[in-house]
């Protein structure tokens, strides 16, 4: 005899609307009483469909949950990772503001100051070849390139003069005094006025190429890397401008005003503030790497060498510092609260760490007004009264050298022979193994700027006016 399969009939509990069979007097699924009637009786396969439908809803939540969670950490971990790591960005190693051969792209020529362009077979002896005098002072330090001299001064004007003779060939004239040093790049010089411009203008006419306007003046000297200029201004900011073009690509503000020169070294542009903090950031996108507490003013300009980065204080003060350190996140923010914890001697609270990138620190003098200078392994510095010597590998302070008079100025470095002026105008020629005098002379007018070497020249300028061609 055939018999017909029975036909279940369910019921859907109010509450979490899962199917119970007909008669279950309580949801076997949230325990709550059924009242007979509450709800319409249905089939098996009408609550097949219903499962089914509730199957893929939950599918789909879970998959849309985990996309806004992987959304979620996305956003927390690529700003973590952009700002504390190189994994998303990394500086361009190419990228140096190295001057190439007879070139001068940066202040004092490259990253380590030498304040030297060339080799030269002929070294100079103390006899003056040539003197251009300009109609005010001058605090500008001389550059070199292609036969030319370029000088800024405080009449306003940047000249550009014959190296072997001092014949003045162009020049420009800006809205205020000309303080920062001119840099030579790809055929055109950049230079700073104290109209808070930076001009571009071409190296063999002298015709303006482009200018930027800041708030401020400019004390800060260029820099020239991959293409782009990096200046500082008294506004606070430092300025990377298409080298071409002139446009901004992007500033920093340092919170202070920048008188230091930036240092463009393995894609990482270095500079100092007057504040009390100096700075590491990349070159392409000015994002932050690292902010050096040094706790007094840096207007000197940084030098760097073989990866570190040496800046000196107002104060008398030499830091060493790791060129590709960073900074932890609100590190100077939260540290004085983590050093006073550790020493209230709050349990289990550790010693706070030294500053990021901090290598060593020197206490050279109670001033200095030079910036570090860098060739082999020998710093040299002007501090208080003194020119110093001081051996990198032992940091042990070489030898040093105390002329008539002050020493306010960089010296520069060429062929194993250290150039340095004092404040009353006396220029000498020391060994720079042993600092011995090998010669000097009087030029007669106060040194404002640091001398450069090129080609077996010395070129310096003083306050009166004057700037010297010394073989």
């Amino acid at each position: 005899m055939d018999s017909t399969p029975e036909t279940k009939s369910y019921i859907l509990c109010s509450v979490c609307h899962k199917p119970n069979p007909e008669g279950t007097r309580f949801c076997r699924h949230c325990w709550k009483a059924i009242t007979p009637g509450e709800s319409p009786l249905l089939s098996s396969q009408e609550v097949e469909r219903l499962q089914s439908h509730d199957r893929h809803r939950r599918t789909l939540k879970a998959v849309v949950t985990g996309l806004i969670t992987l959304v979620i950490l996305a956003a927390v971990a690529y700003p973590t990772l952009y700002f504390t790591t190189d994994l998303v960005t990394q500086p361009l190693q190419g990228v140096n503001s190295t001057s190439l051969p007879g070139e001068w792209a940066m202040f004092r020529h490259d990253p380590g100051h030498t304040g030297a362009a060339g080799a030269s077979s002929i070294l100079p002896q103390g006899k003056i070849k040539w003197v251009f005098t300009t109609d005010s002072n001058i605090h500008s330090s001389p550059v070199v390139a292609d036969g030319n001299v370029y000088i800024g001064a405080r009449d306003n004007k940047l000249y550009a003069l014959d190296a072997a003779t001092g014949t003045q060939r162009w020049e420009y004239e800006t809205g205020s005094w000309v303080e920062t040093s001119p840099t030579i790049a790809n055929g055109v010089v950049y230079i700073g006025s104290n109209d808070g411009k930076l001009y571009a203008l071409n190296a063999h006419s002298g015709t303006k190429l482009w200018d930027f306007q800041t708030r401020y003046p400019i004390m800060s000297s260029p820099a020239v890397a991959g293409g782009i200029v990096y200046c500082g201004s008294d506004d606070y900011y430092l300025y990377a401008l298409d080298a071409t073009k002139g446009t901004k690509l992007w500033n920093f503000d340092t919170l202070s005003p920048v008188a230091s020169s930036p240092v463009v070294a393995n894609g990482i542009v270095y500079v100092g503030s007057s504040g009390d903090l100096s700075y590491a950031l990349n070159a392409l996108n000015g994002r932050l790497r690292l902010h050096f507490k040094t706790l007094f003013s840096v207007f000197a300009a940084p030098a760097v060498s073989d990866g570190t980065v040496y800046f000196s204080t107002d104060n008398g003060r030499l830091f060493a510092v790791d060129g590709s350190a960073r900074s932890w996140p609100y590190e100077h923010e939260i540290k004085p609260y983590w050093t006073q914890l550790w020493l209230m001697g709050v349990p289990l609270m550790p010693a706070p760490p030294p500053q990021s990138g901090l290598l060593w620190q020197l206490n050279l003098g109670k001033k200095v007004t030079s910036f570090p200078v860098i060739a082999e392994d020998t710093l040299y510095i002007a501090a208080d009264d003194k020119l110093l010597a001081i051996d990198l590998q032992s940091r042990q302070k070489s030898w040093e050298f105390k002329p008539e008079g002050a020493i306010r100025v960089s010296p520069a470095v060429a062929n194993g022979i250290v150039y340095t002026i004092s404040e009353n105008g006396r220029l000498y020629a020391l060994d720079a193994a042993t600092g011995k005098t090998l010669w000097d002379m009087d030029i007669g007018g106060k040194a404002t700027s640091s001398p450069t070497v090129a080609n077996g020249t010395i070129y310096i300028s003083t306050d009166d006016g004057k700037l010297y061609a010394i073989e």
